[in-house]
């Protein structure tokens, strides 16, 4: 998974053709123990984050 960007602990990765599920652009987000999935409009489709 290619990772995008990485700051003040919070790792933002994404996938070629990762749409199966949300059926939106989205990136993962990691931050701890958190994950989450996050269109590109910043809706929350999967996860939490705090």
């Amino acid at each position: 998974m290619p990772e995008i960007s990485r700051f003040y602990g919070i790792v933002i990765k994404m996938l070629f053709n990762d749409d199966g599920r949300h059926h939106k652009p989205h990136v993962h987000v990691y931050y701890g123990e958190y994950e989450a999935s996050m269109a590109l409009d910043g809706e929350l489709l999967e996860g939490k984050m705090p």
